[in-house]
């Protein structure tokens, strides 16, 4: 049996998936295993992970009839039933590691038993032109004590609010995720990594590792770009029924309650909707960026008036059916366009 258990979901990724594995075959610490779940892709994905499993034992492929990103939560548990090891990483076909990722977080596991989640700082790359973005969450930003969930349930304050755990740093002890009833994933909600933390948040102690350990790759076409306010409300629908759900001792503990919760996201749907109409703007889907810029002017709340201003500048750029990334990139602005 192995130390960790990778698993890997992949659908058309060709053009990374090789970078990806490499990135896993390079790792300083050497006892995993690397479980490719190939999700029907119609490239060459499956064709690369099977030349990969050839040359190396460690990485085993399964196929899958194509399931879609709102079945991944049943994408992951096919291959957590087929894992070996005691610790299970995210790693998804287009992503990243650095080289002493899993040292690191083996280190910390094997030291601190009570530790259920350990990750850290992740690096978001522009998929076209390798630039990176930024880091998350940011360098040089205060930490706040409740990310080390102690007591257990306190870093929900934060995961509430905003999920800043990059998936792509994840690694899970696994007798605690199987406990909590394996990879979570609500109705029409396209992501496994925030619900799935929720439950782990009530079972032990976080850690966080302050060092870039991973990089993830972001385009114009990814799931959260494609659907921000779709997700945006699935995510307060669910945060909301997670918090009902809690004892009223661990409500105490986080220092947050539905009011707070209802307010965060009333403030963040204005911003969901000027984001969604850029996306648009940028894929030339002029009509429905339109819809979203008005959405987000006339949308019900008095904050953020930075981005009201960007939606009437959008709304404008839509009606002469014009790119605002271009002005974007002139004045500075990190560009959509990835």
């Amino acid at each position: 049996m192995s130390v960790f258990t990778i698993l890997t979901p992949a659908y058309n990724h060709e053009k990374y998936l090789g970078e990806c594995i490499l990135s896993v075959v390079r790792q300083s610490f050497p006892d995993w295993e690397m479980i490719i779940i190939d999700d029907g892709s119609t490239d060459r994905t499956a064709e690369i992970a099977a030349s990969w499993s050839q040359r190396e034992s460690r990485i085993r492929l399964i196929r899958q009839e194509n399931q879609g990103i709102f079945c991944l939560a049943e994408t992951y548990n096919k291959g957590l039933q087929k894992a070996g090891g005691r610790y299970i990483s995210i790693l998804e076909g287009d992503d990243l590691w650095e080289p002493d990722k899993l040292q690191r977080q083996f280190d910390i596991l094997e030291k601190r038993p009570e530790v259920v989640v350990a990750w850290g700082r992740a690096a978001k790359v522009q998929a076209e032109t390798g630039e990176r973005q930024g880091i998350i969450p940011a360098e040089g930003s205060v930490i706040p004590y409740r990310w080390k969930n102690i007591p257990t349930g306190v870093v929900l304050e934060s995961l509430y609010i905003e999920n800043m755990i990059p998936a792509v740093t994840i690694t899970m002890r696994r007798s605690v995720l199987e406990e909590a009833g394996g990879f979570i994933q609500p109705p029409e909600f396209p992501t496994t990594d925030l619900p799935t933390l929720m439950e782990l948040a009530l079972k032990g102690s976080f850690c966080f590792d302050e060092k870039v350990i991973a990089a993830w790759r972001v385009y114009s076409r990814q799931t959260t770009k494609l659907y921000p306010v779709e997700m945006l409300t699935q995510r307060w629908r669910y945060c909301l029924n997670h918090y009902g759900k809690l004892d009223p001792l661990k409500k105490k503990q986080i220092k947050i309650d539905d009011r707070q919760i209802n307010s965060y996201f009333k403030k963040r749907m204005m911003v969901a909707y000027a984001i969604s109409g850029r996306y648009k703007l940028i894929r030339k889907e002029f009509g429905q960026a339109r819809r979203d810029y008005l959405e987000a002017i006339f949308y019900p709340s008095f904050s953020n008036p930075v981005w009201r201003l960007r939606a009437i500048t959008g709304l404008i750029f839509s009606l002469f059916q014009k790119d605002v990334e271009g002005l974007s990139q002139r004045m500075g602005k990190v560009t959509y366009k990835s």
